[in-house]
């Protein structure tokens, strides 16, 4: 007899085996979406504002949009690119060497693009990783190579960022064992969601680490060209002997303003680099040819980050001015567009916060803010300076309007 729900019994471990789509579980970010959703429904005419968003507000520059569709229209264009043509490769190299003085790329060696970074990060344990062999990462933060490290039977071991270390790991605090089993070490800086930032003394630490321990880093540099203040944009490969022991992943999304268009690079150890690309022999044709001509553009004309940089650098001094004019204990970031707050206690009226998932859920429902509540290491809420607002006026509304609606939650810290 046909058994019409054979296809719930085949589902693999690594997405939740026979129990596939029945827990009622769900995702962070997804839970959070429906959330925003009900209370614009419960509250009619009110905006809601949405702090919590993770990408920019912008669209590509005019500049860039032109390119791509030229390059769209060129019949050379319309095949597979595989590993990615050569002359974005070379663009990355001179971006490099303009923009964070790593110099000595091998264009064709040492560098690779990928269909954005996440497809980058999900490839790398699927190169290195055995069952029983362990990935370090940092967390809070974003968790694809720990996921993936996981579905090919890996073990991850998490590194809390805690305030008292400025958000960087405890590498001490690994025991020998871990140590040996560990291969890859996942490091984010400047950092989703804490918006820290790295030091050249960390960084060298990092790569005294992975030569002690025969670790490989991959450092994900998202964020690294949207550095502002008297600080230039630092890479990890800047520092001596890291290109011995790691790779750097870059990503035109939140540097140019392109998340939907997947484009980002990997460079470092050659050995990395190539054994990724065996893989991405197996996962994807490459990114259209149209898209790496437009990111060519882009490297070329870093000052297009540069403007970005700006308009975040100011919002941050104005959300932090808000935040801290109502009683939260922040700092403004060295970079990114993030801003990570400790929750309050409660309310004055004996509300109590037991958690930044509840801290979030009271902001969505009494007041249509929305944030993105962490609670791996500590309990913090991160605020987007990514918010909708078409000039700095716009941008003063809006952060009259979050203080005067936090002002009304009468928090008590």
């Amino acid at each position: 007899m046909r058994d019409d729900n054979f296809i719930q019994q085949l589902f693999a471990d690594r997405i939740g085996g026979e129990q596939f789509g029945q827990s009622t579980i769900l995702y962070k970010f997804e839970k959070f979406k429906q959330a925003k959703k009900l209370a614009i429904t419960n509250n009619p005419g009110v905006e809601l504002i949405d702090l919590g968003v993770g990408e920019p507000d912008w669209m590509a520059d005019p500049e860039v949009v032109e390119s791509l569709c030229r390059e769209a229209r060129s019949r050379e264009n319309r095949g597979y690119t595989d590993n990615g043509l050569q002359a974005f490769k070379d663009a990355a190299v001179r971006y490099m060497q303009s923009v964070y003085q790593v110099a000595g790329l091998d264009p064709e060696k040492e560098i690779n693009h990928g269909i954005g970074s996440k497809s980058i990060l999900a490839m790398l344990p699927l190169a290195f990783i055995n069952p029983g062999d362990i990935t370090l990462m940092t967390v809070p933060g974003y968790p694809v190579i720990g996921t993936m490290t996981k579905a090919v039977q890996g073990e991850v071991i998490n590194l809390p960022l805690v305030e008292e270390n400025n958000f960087l790991p405890d590498l001490d605090s690994l025991s020998s064992e871990q140590c040996r089993k560990a291969k890859l070490l996942y490091i984010n800086y400047p950092n989703n969601p804490t918006g820290a930032t790295a030091t050249r003394e960390f960084y060298r630490k990092v790569v005294h680490f992975a030569r002690k321990h025969n670790i490989i880093v991959v450092a994900d540099a998202a964020y690294a060209a949207l550095t502002f203040g008297p600080e230039k944009p630092l890479s990890f490969l800047s520092v001596d002997g890291a290109k011995e022991v790691g790779v750097e992943i870059h990503s035109l999304s939140k540097a140019y303003n392109m998340t939907g268009w997947r484009l980002a690079f990997i460079c470092g150890n050659a050995l990395v680099v190539k054994a990724l690309a065996a893989v991405k022999d197996n996962q994807d044709s490459g990114q259209f040819a149209a898209i790496q001509k437009a990111g060519i553009y882009c490297l070329e004309h870093p000052e297009i980050t540069v403007r970005t940089a700006a308009k975040y650098s100011r919002r941050h001094d104005m959300l932090v001015d808000v935040l801290t004019g109502i009683g939260f204990s922040v700092k403004k970031p060295g970079a990114s567009f993030y801003l990570y707050a400790r929750i309050p206690q409660g309310t004055k009226n004996g509300y109590v916060f037991r958690s930044a998932e509840q801290f979030s859920e009271y902001l969505i429902e009494k007041k249509l803010i929305a944030t993105v509540p962490w609670d791996d290491a500590g309990s913090y809420v991160r605020f987007s300076v990514t918010f909708e607002a078409g000039d700095e006026a716009a941008e003063q509304q809006v952060m009259a309007e979050v203080k005067k609606r936090l002002s009304e939650l009468d928090l008590l810290f």
